[in-house]
């Protein structure tokens, strides 16, 4: 599951940054130990490309950030996280046998963008039906880092069209990886 929309949730962070980002560590979270009894396994943390104009405010993590754009900016800060999670999350796992990746699907026409204001549909709408992937080719590379064989090397990688590609640059700073999953836990 994830989400584009704003809004505050009843534990008081941004819409996104919960369900994309909080929701998905906690489920990781709980179900490491089971993972590492049943090794080899490996998480796939769905990201986007959208994660190069993320920017973490640790000062204010799972706030809205401000400004006019907000909900797009919340949306990017929270696919930046999942990028985030999965490099820490490897270098926490090492030497156990799970492994994990984050990747981009594509664009992909789904209903991610439901909440999109009105006056934007008329435009996104009818570009998505033409140039976005649908489902099943936006599967493909959460799929392959599932089930591909030979993966384990590049645990912690982002991904996009079933290969590792480099992230944009805060989606390789170590130290916000750490921050932010000491500030997650």
């Amino acid at each position: 599951a994830g989400v584009s929309a704003g809004g505050i949730t009843e534990d008081g962070f941004s819409l996104p940054f919960q369900v994309n980002h909080l929701g998905h560590f906690l489920l990781t979270q709980l179900l490491l130990e089971r993972l590492q009894s049943c090794a080899p396994s490996r998480v796939v943390i769905v990201a986007s490309s959208a994660h190069c104009a993320g920017r973490l405010r640790l000062h204010a993590l799972g706030q809205p950030p401000p400004g006019l754009f907000s909900t797009f900016q919340d949306y990017c800060d929270s696919k930046l996280a999942n990028v985030l999670h999965a490099r820490e999350l490897a270098t926490r796992l090492q030497g156990t046998q799970v492994t994990c990746y984050a990747v981009h699907p594509g664009f992909v026409n789904t209903k991610l963008f439901r909440h999109a204001p009105l006056w934007l549909k008329p435009f996104f709408l009818p570009l998505a039906w033409l140039l976005f992937l649908d489902a099943s080719e936006g599967a493909l590379t959460a799929l392959h880092c599932a089930t591909e064989p030979g993966l384990e090397r590049f645990s912690g990688r982002y991904f996009s069209s079933c290969r590792p590609r480099e992230p944009w640059p805060p989606g390789r700073d170590d130290r916000l990886a750490r921050a932010l999953w000491d500030a997650s836990e």
